[in-house]
């Protein structure tokens, strides 16, 4: 498309799950609901419009071993584009993807800084790794850097016990997630055990990751606090390979890690019934591929949330949520097109025929 196309997509475009149009206008790389008075250069793509997918458990410039280069992380951005996704959180990275910035054929990257972690207890190359006396200089210094959030560890395993355990003292993730919102920023998580949750959402934390130790006594203090989840369920399926990696010097671990993972559609779908805001998200780009989208969004119908409540989770509540625009008139336009209606069978998100970025055809 040159500069002055105009781009006319038509059939059914989601603006919202009952918000339902016949067509919009993109022009100067924005929505509309108007038909330009002059449109001389149109392409018209026709199908399902939805906004533009969300993972907002991403990590774009990171690999297994850490940080990668930069053309590492545009093939991993690209990926994550051709498979619809447009708006990432991403949930902590030791590479500095502000560059990503400046690209319009790349998705849109809200960044929570690099991960802030107990020393020797996370993955090596990833995280500050720190003592709880310097927590809150460290989320003050991440909630600078990033867009809006910073990420925290809380609970992985302690070698010593053999098994997970909460990584920081209440009064000091107290101090930090209060230093964090003076500055503007909203905290998150990654929690896998049970332990360290109730300190966090009591001392005022506004996400958790992963979230597989959720139990039931913990759910109305999360629905209270309007604690949001991320259950990265595509990732959870990993649980049983990991535990079995570790049977041999971690036993307790690994038979704690299997029982999070036999219960994690009991606790995401015992979390949706409860209020409990639940997103999308990968965990991609550690172990885990990128382009997974579509498949975290049907992981989320498997545990028992309704498709129209999963495809909003991925779409028009995630970006409410992380203060994005979806299909509103002057909008960017980043849209994904699809062959069949997405809110009948989400299994269709895995199959765009166009992706539309900044009012671009990309894909």
């Amino acid at each position: 498309m040159s500069d002055h196309a105009v781009l006319h997509v038509k059939g059914r475009v989601l603006v919202g799950p009952e918000d339902v149009r016949d067509e919009l206008w993109v022009v100067d790389g924005r929505v509309s609901y108007d038909r330009p008075a002059e449109a001389r250069d149109v392409r018209t793509v026709e199908g399902w419009a939805l906004p533009g997918l969300v993972d907002a458990h991403c990590h774009v410039g990171l690999d297994r071993h850490g940080a990668v280069p930069q053309d590492v992380a545009e093939k991993q951005a690209l990926t994550d584009r051709d498979a619809g996704t447009l708006l990432i959180r991403d949930a902590g990275s030791p590479s500095d993807t502000r560059w990503v910035d400046d690209r319009e054929d790349l998705p849109k990257i809200i960044r929570a800084g690099r991960h802030i972690a107990r020393t020797r207890r996370y993955i090596r190359n990833y995280a500050w790794e720190i003592e709880p006396e310097d927590l809150v200089a460290y989320v003050a210094q991440e909630a600078r850097r990033g867009d809006g959030w910073v990420k925290l560890v809380g609970d992985w395993i302690d070698r010593d016990l053999g098994d997970l355990s909460a990584c920081w003292p209440r009064g000091a993730v107290e101090a930090a997630i209060a230093e964090a919102h003076r500055l503007g920023a909203r905290v998150t998580a990654h929690c896998f055990a049970e332990d360290s949750l109730r300190d966090l959402v009591e001392a005022g934390i506004d996400c958790i990751e992963h979230a597989t130790g959720l139990t039931e006594d913990l759910v109305p203090l999360f629905a209270e606090r309007g604690v949001a989840i991320v259950p990265t369920l595509v990732n959870i399926a990993t649980f049983p390979r990991l535990a079995d990696g570790g049977e041999s010097r971690f036993p307790r671990w690994s038979a704690h890690m299997r029982r999070l993972h036999e219960r994690r559609y009991d606790t995401v779908r015992g979390a949706y019934d409860a209020g409990i805001p639940v997103f999308v998200g990968t965990d991609a780009g550690g172990g885990l591929a990128h382009g997974l989208a579509a498949a975290e969004v049907a992981e989320l119908v498997t545990a028992g949330i309704p498709p129209v409540e999963a495809l909003a989770a991925g779409t028009w509540r995630a970006r409410t949520w992380l203060g994005r625009p979806g299909l509103d008139e002057g909008a960017p336009a980043d849209l994904v097109v699809y062959d069949e209606d997405p809110r009948a069978d989400v299994r269709v998100l895995a199959a765009p025929r166009r992706v539309v970025l900044n009012g671009r055809v990309v894909g």
